[in-house]
């Protein structure tokens, strides 16, 4: 499990399961690790939350799993198959299986269809009759609060930010999907706006029996949402465990650096550590041994001369490093 980087080992109830994942870019600059032997299992009806600054490796690893990233390397199962295997004629089987809502929701629909085309087009695809299109299509407007006549012959330049990504989420949903990935599906919405999306996919979540990769580098939207948390930093899981547990006792410099920086309504209250010094080193070139060494506050030298093992400190939480927040927690 540590060698690996596993977070977690459920075996044969894991309804997704990745291991050893690795994700490499060829750039001008040179050659670009993004995510670096990830492991994790994701249980039927869970939400798990992956968290961590920009370039981290989130969302990376949130495409890679539905094979949308060709420099993935690894194993990813799901529902006991090898996705990773799997060929291309399969994939577009399994991909109705496994759907992916992303950040950019007026981006990622067809600016040339009318919403009601653009919900049924995993159908068509999928070979469903009109009659059946045109059915499931209103069905899952409905189900997403567009049911409105009016919104189903609308072009996405017609919608705002939040009805776009409710078309992007009813798309999703009208092929079926067992899994559902959502790469920071509110980052670009108002305020306002957001709550009312993370209710809409917590409500869809238990009315169609979803479980969800939900990817945000918000960790009090991740907290709302998630029953599990994994922590990301440089393309390494940091830590891994119960939502509860993990914000309730960080034992990761990093984590509890993330908690620390999220505002809060107290401003008398002071920051529980240090804050983070220095910049993201860069991905071409991570820092050796472990990868947060340059900007943790608690580093030695063992920490830039070896890369920590992920290992469960305590019931439900694992975390990679040296000296986590909770030695006594370990000593005893």
């Amino acid at each position: 499990m540590a060698g690996s980087g596993k977070a977690h080992l459920r075996g044969d109830g894991a309804l997704l399961s990745v291991e050893d994942l690795t994700v490499t870019y060829r750039t001008k600059a040179g050659v670009v690790q993004a995510v670096s032997n990830v492991s994790f299992d994701v249980l039927p009806g869970e939400t798990l939350g992956i968290v961590g600054e920009s370039g981290c490796g989130k969302s990376t690893t949130g495409r890679a799993v539905l094979r949308l990233d060709h420099g993935a390397e690894g194993t990813i199962t799901f529902e006991g198959e090898r996705v990773d295997e799997a060929s291309e004629k399969r994939m577009r089987a399994l991909r109705r299986e496994m759907q992916m809502i992303f950040q950019d929701p007026v981006g990622s629909l067809n600016p040339r269809r009318a919403v009601k085309s653009i919900v049924a087009e995993g159908l068509a695809v999928a070979g469903a009759t009109a009659e059946e299109r045109a059915e499931v299509s209103a069905t899952t407007l409905d189900s997403v609060g567009l049911g409105e006549e009016r919104f189903a012959d609308m072009l996405p330049r017609q919608l705002s930010g939040g009805q776009a990504q409710r078309v992007a989420i009813a798309r999703a949903l009208a092929v079926g999907p067992k899994l559902l990935v959502c790469d920071e599906p509110i980052s670009s919405l108002d305020v306002s706006v957001q709550a009312q999306i993370l209710n809409l996919i917590e409500r869809l979540k238990a009315e169609y029996d979803l479980t969800v990769v939900f990817i945000a580098h918000d960790l009090g939207v991740v907290h709302s949402v998630s029953d599990n948390v994994m922590v990301m930093y440089l393309g390494k899981i940091c830590e891994f465990g119960d939502a509860e547990a993990v914000y309730a006792h960080p034992s990761h410099p990093y984590t509890r650096a993330l908690l620390d920086s999220i505002p809060t309504a107290d401003h008398e209250q002071p920051f529980a550590g240090p804050p983070l010094e220095g910049d993201v080193p860069s991905p071409l070139a991570p820092p050796s041994g472990c990868r947060f060494s340059s900007r943790c506050p608690r580093a030695t030298a063992l920490c830039s001369e070896q890369e920590p093992e992920i290992r469960e400190i305590k019931a439900k939480q694992f975390v990679a490093c040296h000296h986590p927040l909770t030695d006594a927690a370990i000593a005893g």
